[in-house]
């Protein structure tokens, strides 16, 4: 038996994910419950589920049934190339995720904490004080730099320069609706039309990839002892240049604005919360805490599907083969089961090195996000250089809904603050 959804069009079920992704996939838990199916245009039907345990359920097709790589394709492989992890499937994937890891890892990116630290600095010393900011916006600037200079390792100022305008745009027109829900016959074409998105898109694209294609053949040649960032050690594996090209795009993608978002997101939840603001953001442990609890309560990554090779059972339905399956995250981080009291922000949860599976803004299974670690420490750092040197409020106490916005879901007015200088704390 297939399992219960909506019978409107899919071109009318597109319509509604993009208008209010979050409220239509409520609306589906609540009529439907924990297991329901979804047709969006242009793509084979989508079973979404609700709770840890069936999200562990799917997540078990990765030992086989299912292919995390297949079902980003139609999606990524167009930003993010043929041989990204993301996209990639079987040993392929295997051998890449294990070149990966190692300068990904807690101990090597714990490495970078004072550089991030100072990036963040450099950042914050520009906003505006006293007046109304989009802190997204911001927190983008941030990440985007510590992507070109610690992932990409890049500082040659022009390339810098031309790469932070280049890299934002590379995001928007890539992910936009108009450009994923393009189908392929038509990306030809599209590709020349000056005023698609699409077209747009791949001029974008192609001026990225000459600067990091260069960028590459110098390093090859020119590879400076002790270098850190993470080009210089992909270097050292073995990858081919359009590899490590796909690559490095891949944690651009992965990286930049999902974890700009989970900053957006952690600010504006604190802003309404003085008791937990007070704690931070000296007291590390419960700094971590309250990363973590954000990314429960406010995902910026709404799904992780897998294609299903043969057929999923889920409760007393049978998912067929060639169908999507995947959790919907934000609907698994409140199952009751998984976290008790899940409308309560409770940094608790995650005290004392407690692991819950259900947890899952970076995804799960055997494809949890090799950049987990990364955005964790970048996440940490800047909330406390932000506390350390601004005080923040919200001009609106009313919290923000959540909109969709490229692949993230964000803060529906970009977690608007108003900042001003920090108070020195007199000597004693």
């Amino acid at each position: 038996m297939l399992p219960p959804g909506p019978r409107l069009p899919s071109l009318v079920q597109t319509a509604w994910f993009m208008r209010d992704s979050p409220g239509m996939m409520e609306n589906l838990h609540r009529r439907y419950g924990p297991v329901f199916a979804v047709r969006f245009t242009g793509y084979p039907p989508e079973v979404y589920v609700a709770t840890g345990e069936l999200a562990a359920q799917v997540y078990q097709t990765d030992q086989g049934g299912g292919r995390a790589g297949a079902a980003r394709r139609d999606f990524l492989e167009h930003m993010v190339g043929a041989h990204s992890v993301l996209t990639l499937d079987g040993d392929d994937w295997w051998r890449h995720r294990k070149l990966l890891n190692p300068p990904l890892r807690a101990k090597q990116v714990a490495g970078y904490r004072d550089e991030i630290a100072a990036i963040a600095a450099e950042k914050i010393a520009t906003w505006p004080l006293g007046r109304p900011l989009a802190l997204r916006e911001r927190m983008q600037d941030i990440t985007l730099e510590i992507i070109i200079r610690l992932i990409f390792g890049i500082r040659d100022a022009g390339r810098v320069s031309r790469l932070q305008t280049l890299l934002p745009e590379l995001i928007e027109t890539g992910g936009s609706m108009q450009t994923i829900m393009l189908p392929e016959r038509l990306r030809a074409f599209a590709a020349r039309a000056p005023f698609l998105a699409y077209g747009r898109f791949v001029r974008i694209r192609a001026e990225v990839d000459t600067i990091l294609f260069d960028e590459i053949r110098r390093r090859r040649s020119a590879t400076g002892a002790g270098d850190t960032d993470v080009l210089s050690r992909l270097l050292e594996t073995g990858l081919g240049d359009q590899e490590i090209r796909d690559e490095l795009i891949t944690m651009l993608i992965a990286g930049h604005e999902t974890t700009a978002t989970g900053l957006a997101w952690a600010f504006e939840r604190l802003l309404r919360m003085p008791e937990v603001m007070e704690r931070l953001p000296d007291d590390e442990p419960y700094l971590d805490a309250v990363v973590k609890e954000v990314l429960r309560v406010r995902p910026a990554v709404y799904e992780a599907p897998r294609l299903l090779d043969a057929p999923l059972p889920l409760c007393e339905y049978e998912i067929p083969a060639g169908w999507y399956a995947g959790p919907y995250i934000p609907l698994v981080h409140r199952d009751p089961e998984a976290f008790p009291s899940p409308e309560e922000f409770r940094p608790e949860r995650f005290m004392e090195g407690h692991q819950n599976r259900a947890w899952m803004p970076f995804g799960g299974g055997r494809r949890f996000c090799v950049g987990a670690q990364l955005a964790l420490l970048e996440m940490r750092v800047i909330i406390r250089e932000v506390l350390h040197r601004l005080e923040l409020s919200a001009p609106d106490q009313a919290p923000e809904a959540r909109r969709l916005k490229n692949v993230t879901l964000a803060p529906a007015k970009l977690t608007r603050v108003i900042a001003r200088a920090r108070t020195p704390a007199p000597m004693p």
